[in-house]
């Protein structure tokens, strides 16, 4: 593990730069963090809007399955007439927390967003097939790569299998960080409860 805080490490001195360059949006964060029980150095940008707009309602966390599906079938900013929802939609309301949505006599406005965007999750790893399981365990949710700390022996072979599944690889060289194989765009198909949580459970991490 000390090997591993060390790569990362050097990916956040020098060479973080470099990575980010070429791979993240301009203006974004880094944050090595424990999300989904896995640790990875996740490159995001926050939502400056969102985040204030939660401090200054003192919003709860945002984190469980059922509000963010709920919060998922409604508009946002649109106030929806509760006279349209079915008994088990206005009963999920009432689960919702603090600050995720307004709601008076009549209406439900939903107010909260995403709060940050994840351009991009390395997970060190001593070897490849390490690498391609911790890393593939965030494919739903964002582009992914992983960082070896030390060359392959089989190199072609590696590359073949992580460009398989969009994952890209980067080697700790000691003084260097190689990008061997650049990471496959991440192009969600649908959004979901699973990817919002996801992204809330960093935005605790890091906020």
């Amino acid at each position: 593990m000390e090997t591993m805080m060390t790569s990362v490490g050097s990916v956040l001195d020098s060479s973080v730069k470099t990575v980010s360059a070429q791979l993240v949006e301009q203006g974004g964060k880094t944050a090595f963090t424990q999300v989904m029980g896995e640790k990875a150095l996740f490159f995001y940008r926050l939502d400056p809007a969102e985040d204030e707009r939660r401090r200054e309602v003192g919003a709860e966390r945002l984190d469980r399955r059922h509000p963010l599906e709920t919060l998922l079938s409604l508009p946002v900013g649109m106030p929806v007439p509760l006279a349209s929802l079915n008994q088990h939609e206005r009963r999920a309301l009432r689960s919702l927390p603090t600050g995720a949505a307004d709601r008076d006599r009549r209406t439900v406005t939903r107010r909260a967003v995403r709060p940050l965007q994840v351009d991009l999750a390395v997970v060190p790893a001593a070897g490849w097939r390490q690498g391609l399981e911790r890393a593939g365990r965030f494919a739903p949710f964002c582009r992914r790569a992983m960082l070896l700390s030390r060359r392959p022996a089989r190199l072609d072979e590696v590359l073949a299998e992580a460009d398989f599944y969009g994952i890209g690889v980067l080697i700790d060289m000691g003084d260097q960080i190689e990008m061997a194989l650049e990471p496959e765009s991440y192009r969600p198909q649908r959004h979901t409860a699973a990817a919002w949580r996801f992204v809330e459970e960093l935005y605790q991490r890091v906020c």
